[in-house]
């Protein structure tokens, strides 16, 4: 099989596994997914069956979303990190979408074994060149922007920093309580100072609040709280890179449709519920509570009688119209039953003789 069939027999896999993630057939779209990642790693660097290291990464990439997703929802996301291991061997090659959907998913899912250890290893391996592209360690460091040819070695800041959000601030900040540590190792990476400066500030905000917490009684920082959000924006980065590879797997009509499906559900639980919902007063010691059809049924009863108040001189006309067609109507039909004249001799009188048969 040459490079060209070797190549359309791969993404022929990956669209039959997206194809079965789409159709909630995660066992078979993970076995695939896992599959094509295994065959890329036997192969070496796979550049026998692709022409351009783009088409590698986006076959990697692609194999790795739909890798990931699958273990989530067949229950298996705390598994996620030892997969990726097994198929893409060391950290750094594990594309950052991947890694970022990945571990994101596993965090939530209250599994942090191994993450930590996992991060480092990926961050160490990337260094800052030309102060606006990550380089991955042994490539050229003296590398520039229009040079970048192989994605599988180059990391943009946006992505970078998104994976030190991820290990500085989700994890050792806010799950793992660690941050003086995080805020140590900010201070040495090497992050362009801007993006420095704004992570910093948010484990500082993490750190005062929990000694203020502690002052006050309080003996741990709530993990669902962040005030500047930095979790709140780094599971946004989680939810949107999900739904966005999640767009690349399902027609659009599909997405659609659901998210019809959902919002209509939404606004009926909304509908339902808010003719339930109560409205509460206090005058001094009294409480009351007022539901909403309550207040409505009040104002239907309110607008009646304002109608009929206000409609009273018609409404006894037409009242008045209706019994007096009922009243003539009634004496018409007294009047027809007692007047018909009845001959009280008819009985006894004899039959005319011209009426007689047989004469």
């Amino acid at each position: 099989m040459d490079a060209a069939d070797c190549f359309s027999a791969i993404w022929e896999e990956i669209d039959r596994s997206e194809s079965y993630l789409v159709c909630s057939n995660y066992e078979e779209a993970a076995s695939m997914a896992s599959s094509v990642l295994k065959r890329i790693r036997e192969n070496g660097d796979g550049s026998r069956a692709f022409e351009h290291n783009d088409e590698l990464f986006e076959v990697m990439e692609s194999a790795g979303m739909v890798l990931v997703q699958s273990l989530n929802e067949l229950g298996r996301a705390s598994n996620i990190l030892s997969e990726l291991k097994e198929l893409f061997g060391y950290p750094a090659a594990v594309p950052a979408e991947v890694l970022l959907t990945g571990l994101c998913l596993q965090i939530s899912a209250g599994s942090l074994m191994g993450v930590k250890e996992f991060l480092q290893d990926f961050l160490s391996m990337w260094s800052l060149a030309d102060g606006r592209v990550y380089v991955l360690s042994g490539a050229d460091s003296n590398m520039k922007v229009h040079e970048q040819c192989d994605r599988r070695k180059t990391l943009d800041v946006e992505t970078f920093s998104a994976v030190v959000e991820l290990y500085a601030v989700t994890l050792l900040g806010k799950h793992l309580k660690e941050s003086n540590l995080a805020i140590s190792w900010l201070e040495k990476a090497a992050l362009p100072e801007e993006k420095r400066q704004v992570l910093l500030r948010r484990l500082h905000s993490m750190y005062s609040e929990k000694t203020s917490n502690r002052v006050h009684g309080s003996s741990d920082l709530p993990e669902d709280r962040d005030i500047h959000g930095s979790s709140s924006n780094l599971a946004n980065l989680s939810e949107e890179s999900s739904k966005a590879s999640k767009a690349n797997y399902m027609p659009n009509g599909k997405t659609a449709i659901n998210q019809a499906i959902k919002d209509i559900s939404r606004h009926r639980n909304q509908s339902v519920w808010w003719w339930f919902r109560s409205i509460n007063l206090k005058f001094g010691n009294m409480h009351l509570a007022i539901t909403n059809g309550k207040i409505v049924i009040s104002c239907l009863f309110v607008l009646l009688c304002y109608l009929v108040q206000k409609r009273r001189a018609a409404l006894n006309e037409i009242v008045k119209r209706r019994v007096l067609w009922v009243k003539k109507s009634l004496l018409d039909l007294w009047r027809l039953a007692f007047s018909y004249q009845v001959n009280p001799l008819a009985a006894v009188q004899p039959i005319p003789a011209a009426t007689r048969p047989g004469r």
